[in-house]
């Protein structure tokens, strides 16, 4: 489903408990990830930004349809520090603090088993995809990974739609230019 907003096309989702989907896939990504030295608050965004976004790119959805915004270290949840401030007061998660190579590091520690139902296993798999991809990976080099196109194009703390996810920074090749053309002449386009 779209909508016209400020002349950008943006999605909405059916899914009417966001901030509990989140709040799943964080608990299930930290317990995931609880034997990775290199996880830690940083890490948990990026591995949820790429997993959402390569559904919405992949399937035409995203995973937990949180909305992204750019920050200084790359894409992170909006809601993440109120949802996770939830599920610390409730007991669901604590946040370990401590250091990685002398930077410090937050890392998420779940308290209980996360709700894997409110996902399906094409979700569960493209996470799991996501998390090996990245594991062993450290926050800055994962941050880097993830300073691409879509997190360019939008300001600090300005969301970023996850139209962006169609958006490449590989050059194009012959094929491409070719279709453009393609496109150019059917459609009657002027350049």
């Amino acid at each position: 489903m779209s909508t016209e907003e400020k002349g950008a096309l943006t999605f909405s989702f059916p899914f009417e408990n966001i901030d509990q989907r989140l709040r799943e896939l964080i608990l299930y990504v930290s317990d995931k990830c609880s034997q990775d030295p290199t996880f830690g608050a940083v890490k948990l965004n990026k591995i949820l930004y790429f997993s959402d976004f390569f559904s919405f790119q992949q399937f035409g959805e995203p995973i937990t349809g949180a909305e992204y915004m750019r920050l200084g270290r790359g894409p992170a949840p909006r809601r993440m520090l109120p949802v996770r401030a939830q599920m610390e007061v409730a007991g669901e998660l604590v946040i370990q603090e401590g250091e990685y190579f002398g930077y410090p590091q937050q890392r998420p520690v779940p308290l209980r088993k996360a709700d894997v139902g409110l996902f399906t296993a094409r979700d569960i798999a493209l996470v799991d995809d996501v998390i090996q991809a990245l594991w062993n990976r450290a926050a800055s080099e994962v941050s880097v990974l993830s300073h691409d196109i879509a997190w360019r194009a939008a300001r600090d703390k300005e969301s970023i739609p996850y139209e962006a996810a169609f958006l490449s920074d590989a050059p194009l090749d012959q094929s491409d230019i070719d279709r453009a053309k393609e496109l150019i002449a059917q459609h009657g386009w002027r350049v």
